[in-house]
């Protein structure tokens, strides 16, 4: 059972999704983690890099750490993703600055 349970963690490791239905409710799967949200932002930890949401009235309904299954609710403006790499870089020629 434990050898079942591994190899379908590791099938679903890495995969994100989002749904955004009518730019107010936003469901976003294989988040890792919430990095910062407020009424204007959220920043969510994702496989596929830094997913950051911006808009007007944010809130974060709903937030599972067990399946990394985030809900947000508000007037959503954008969706935009940042590479870790990318991030990286960037602090790095800010810090050389």
């Amino acid at each position: 059972m434990t050898n079942e349970i591994t190899a379908a963690k590791n099938e679903t490791a890495g995969r994100h999704s989002i749904v955004l239905e009518d730019r107010r409710n936003l469901t976003a799967t294989g988040v890792l983690a919430v990095l910062s949200y407020d009424s204007f932002t959220a920043a969510l930890e994702t496989p596929r890099g830094t997913l950051t949401i911006g808009g007007e009235n944010l809130t974060v309904s709903e937030l599972s750490v067990s399946t990394g299954e985030v809900k947000i609710s508000g007037s959503i403006e954008y969706l935009q993703y940042t590479d870790k790499k990318e991030m990286r870089e960037s602090f790095f020629k800010r810090l050389v600055r």
